[in-house]
């Protein structure tokens, strides 16, 4: 049997219980957190640019979008009270947009740097 046998049918034995921390778990997290901030931000501002288009109030679509501005925003809303009802809604609604956005890639860039 020739001893400077190079074939090798299999890789050498690994110890699968050891913990790698290359940091594929925090980058993971972090994504999710920054794709989740952006589609909140997403939802306000499509709900925003609806009201100022003055889409049909009646479109399941739009009634859709509307409601779930409203849960996100819901803790904002009537923080600014003026007669404009269109600078209101950009107001009400554009302020949770900024802070989810802020909140989650703020978060998220503390994620990554773990």
């Amino acid at each position: 049997m020739p001893v400077n046998d190079a074939y090798h049918p299999y890789e050498p034995h690994r110890d699968t219980r050891t913990v790698t921390r290359d940091g594929a778990g925090a980058n993971r997290a972090a994504l999710a957190l920054h794709t989740i901030a952006d589609i909140a931000a997403g939802f306000l501002g499509l709900w925003i640019l609806l009201y100022l288009l003055e889409a049909n109030q009646g479109n399941v679509f739009v009634g859709f979008v509307h409601g779930v501005a409203d849960w996100l925003a819901g803790w904002s809303q009537d923080i600014f009270t003026m007669d404009v009802e269109g600078l209101r809604v950009v107001l009400n609604y554009g302020l949770p947009a900024v802070i989810y956005l802020l909140l989650g890639h703020g978060i998220a860039a503390r994620i990554r740097r773990i």
